[in-house]
């Protein structure tokens, strides 16, 4: 597997890809006013449009069966939630993305807090962007136990229970709990409940492992390219690459890529004895050897970062 971390801004990064290079984005890009040591702090008012800047590129860079998906949630400000996500949402939509789906992210240990008007922060969107209706998706790499509650109810079944029973207030939906009978494991919902611990102390907004992984399983295959152009110490990469999928990380920060870097030396146990990460060499304009683009017809060369606007890029072969 090939993992590139790149640091720069990922406008600037991105340009050096071919069209159509990714199978999934996947990512958290820092919040309006905030870090901003580390990003500046883009202002509410002025997120919609830094923002568009880099999703354009984002567009042209992911396949047109490919996801993206943004985990962002808005801010509290004199005493009510900023709209900037959701005018960012209908701007994106005029950008030509597709606005497929709403993931919500319930953290099961957020943390505990008081504030006069409102209560703790307890989830975050993970929206679901598209370029088509027509994208991959393997919902079967996500499901989850059924339960032992389904053994008490499938024991006795009524006539209702064998038949669609379909709503009585002309809802639409029903449901025929016989089809029940025999699955150990169903779908899940689009509720995520993972926890915020994660491996990582050095970084001011990583999310879990969890997440990333939830994604890369149900909108990717092994061999499959993974983008996240606000990296961070790169804990998606580090999960793509886990699961046996390609990534590319982009982060502005010198200390997060540094760490990333650090991180993906960690597990090939290969760090240098003065605890720095080692160095390879980058695939530069060359076919990412482990995935073939001619197998779907095209011959595309990804080209990986310039110096020009990248200090760093690391590349780590499986």
């Amino acid at each position: 597997m090939q993992t590139e971390i790149i640091q720069g801004d990922c406008l600037t990064a991105l340009s050096q890809f071919e069209r159509d290079t990714f199978d999934l984005i996947v990512t958290s890009p820092p919040y309006a006013d905030q870090r901003k040591n580390t990003y500046g702090g883009i202002k509410p008012d002025q997120y919609v449009k830094w923002f568009l800047e880099r999703s354009a590129e984002f567009r042209r860079v992911l396949k047109p069966s490919g996801t993206f998906i943004l985990n962002i949630k808005e801010k509290a400000e004199n005493g009510e939630r900023h709209v900037y996500v959701l005018e960012l949402i209908l701007a994106l939509r005029e950008q030509g993305w597709l606005w497929t789906e709403e993931y919500i992210w319930h953290k099961r240990n957020c943390h505990p807090g008081k504030w006069p008007n409102r209560f703790r922060d307890a989830w975050e969107r993970c929206l679901q962007f598209n370029k088509t209706r027509d994208f991959k998706m393997f919902q079967e790499n996500v499901m989850v136990p059924m339960g032992d509650w389904r053994h008490s109810r499938l024991k006795n079944l009524s006539e209702t229970d064998k038949r669609r029973d379909n709503s009585k207030v002309e809802s639409g939906f029903g449901k025929k709990i016989a089809n029940w009978i025999g699955r150990d494991m169903a779908y899940p919902s689009n509720v995520l409940h993972f926890a915020t611990e994660c491996g990582n102390k050095k970084h001011s907004a990583t999310f879990p492992r969890a997440l990333p992984e939830w994604f890369i399983k149900l909108f990717t295959e092994r061999g499959d390219w993974v983008l996240d152009p606000f990296s961070g110490s790169g804990t998606t990469n580090l999960v793509a690459r886990d699961l046996g999928r390609n990534s590319v990380g982009i982060d502005r920060s010198s200390e997060y890529v540094t760490l990333a870097e650090q991180l993906l030396a960690e597990i090939q146990g290969k760090p240098h004895a003065n605890g720095k990460p080692r160095r390879h060499q980058a695939v530069r304009g060359n076919e990412h050897p482990e995935f073939s683009f001619r197998e779907a017809g095209k011959s595309y060369k990804t080209k990986i970062a310039r110096n020009s606007y990248a200090k760093k890029s690391l590349s780590v072969p499986s």
